[in-house]
């Protein structure tokens, strides 16, 4: 069997990733432990998060002609995929989440939404709440003013009960 016929499933395991995702972040795993590692692949297992380890070329291959083309520069070293369809942000968050306890890993860069965004970018994204999160501020927000006028309505009803 040649080694094109070997690489092939792996390029289509990626374009298949890639086909629908709304992020993709390229990540820098060296020095982690095995444990830190573990870890790492069930906060975002969790989150509905595909990460996985591919060769630098079988991701190129998979990525050409798509937005995800963009990611070239990154793809230099050993390289972790981390991929979403559901959450944008959900990748760049739990992975900056965890450098904090584990420094050697490293964000190179990432897809969100068709736009590219180098390491810098891809933090500033991590600190975007999760859909979930910006709904309960949402709906809090909008409840806030009817408990208020709750609370005085009750508040004027016992006054007027005392007198």
């Amino acid at each position: 069997m040649a080694k094109v016929e070997l690489k092939q499933p792996v390029v289509a395991e990626i374009s298949e990733l890639f086909d629908g995702a709304q992020t993709a972040v390229v990540v820098d795993y060296r020095g982690l432990t095995v444990e830190q590692d573990t870890i790492l692949r069930k906060q975002l297992r969790e989150a509905g998060v595909t990460y996985k380890v591919y060769k630098n070329t079988m991701i190129r291959f998979a990525a050409k002609g798509t937005a995800f083309e963009a990611l070239e520069p990154n793809l230099e070293g050993p390289t972790a995929l981390a991929v979403s369809k559901t959450d944008a942000t959900a990748p760049a968050r739990i992975i900056a989440n965890f450098a904090k306890t584990a420094p050697k890993l490293e964000i190179k860069g990432g897809i969100v939404e068709d736009t590219y965004y180098d390491a810098k970018g891809m933090q500033v994204i991590a600190t975007i709440p999760s859909r979930e999160e910006l709904l309960a501020k949402l709906f809090g927000s909008m409840q806030s003013p009817i408990t208020n006028l709750a609370r005085v309505l009750n508040q004027i009803a016992e006054a007027k009960g005392e007198a």
